[in-house]
């Protein structure tokens, strides 16, 4: 598990015309936590000797909070306008928490690498109760996630699971506010801003399995990038890159929709490569299917890949043959 230094970003919303003296600029949302991300990118690039810009920009997810994602065009959202500043070449590389990249990208462009992930669990944050086994019959647990509502529901199916938007900060306002019993975040996020102090309690991967490309960073550059996609190389872990890569896989087999109850969480040792995927039916509380599998994985990285996604490919099979409906894409 990487252990990062939280840190206090400083927003810079100057436009990427005017940052053009810099080596590269990155594109990122301005929420405090996509700013960490894309300034920890920053702080690796610079210590290569780079100069980096970052180009501040609020997407239509962050805008459209009176609807879940579902209904909107699922977490894509979070990315699009990122995407079209690298389409445009008004910024070089954009950095995304990987759980939020769609499964497949537009055209001309490639994810680059994967960082070493932060701990990929869900967290329990609450004022009054230490454990979601604590609250009392009926009380109010905040999450939009469907893949998170479908695993409380199979945890406590006495929970009322009620909606929850916005950046991590105000996620933390409602509770605060007294709009929720309890609510559930992912614990990578709250660490990665110093806030672990308001985790009361982490949730097994077997009791709460994450989604594909949790507590994972991914950076996406333009395919003809040549140049920044090998410096990007220095910066990949391979180890979560496969274990995400097939995760992913599990999602785009199954349609890669922010609509689909989907966990996909795997482990990789570096000469296997071990998945566990879990689906759930919104409208049968308490109904998962599950399944596992392990790869021996070749010494060949590229190979290893390929492998990866073949693994992620059979699993989401495997969901489907015990009743996991495909979601498709719009």
């Amino acid at each position: 598990m990487l252990q990062l230094k939280s840190a206090q970003p400083s927003v810079d919303r100057s436009s990427a015309a005017s940052q053009r003296h810099s080596d590269y600029v990155i594109a990122t949302r301005e929420s405090r936590l996509a700013m960490w991300q894309a300034e920890h990118v920053k702080s690796l690039l610079v210590a290569k000797g780079y100069d980096i810009g970052i180009l501040g920009m609020t997407t239509q997810g962050d805008q459209r909070l009176d609807v879940s994602l579902s209904k909107v065009g699922g977490k894509g959202l979070f990315v699009k306008e990122l995407e079209s500043a690298l389409l445009e070449s008004r910024a070089d590389l954009a950095v995304h928490s990987l759980k939020d990249v769609p499964m497949t990208l537009p055209e001309g462009l490639t994810l680059a690498c994967v960082l070493p992930r932060e701990d990929p669990r869900d967290a329990w944050v609450s004022a009054t109760y230490a454990s979601l086994f604590d609250l009392p019959q009926g009380a109010v647990v905040g999450t939009s996630s469907l893949r998170r509502t479908v695993l409380l529901k199979a945890l406590r199916p006495d929970l009322r699971i009620e909606p929850l938007r916005g950046n991590l900060d105000t996620r933390l306002q409602k509770l605060d506010a007294g709009d929720y019993d309890g609510i559930v975040l992912a614990a990578a996020g709250l660490r990665r801003l110093g806030l672990s102090d308001r985790i009361r309690a982490v949730f097994s991967v077997s009791q709460m399995p994450p989604a594909a490309g949790q507590g994972a960073l991914g950076i996406e550059t333009p395919d003809g990038a040549t140049a920044l996609n090998q410096l990007l190389q220095g910066l990949n872990d391979p180890k979560t890159q496969l274990a995400t890569t097939a995760e992913r896989a599990v999602s785009r087999a199954l349609g890669g929709s922010c609509s689909m109850p989907l966990a996909a969480h795997a482990e990789c040792n570096g000469k296997k490569l071990m998945l566990h995927a879990v689906w759930g039916d919104p409208e049968r509380p308490g109904y998962l299917v599950q399944a596992n599998a392990t790869k021996e994985l070749a010494s060949d990285h590229a190979i290893a890949l390929k492998q990866a996604d073949v693994l992620g490919e059979f699993i989401a099979e495997q969901l489907q043959a015990q009743g996991a409906l495909c979601t498709p894409v719009h």
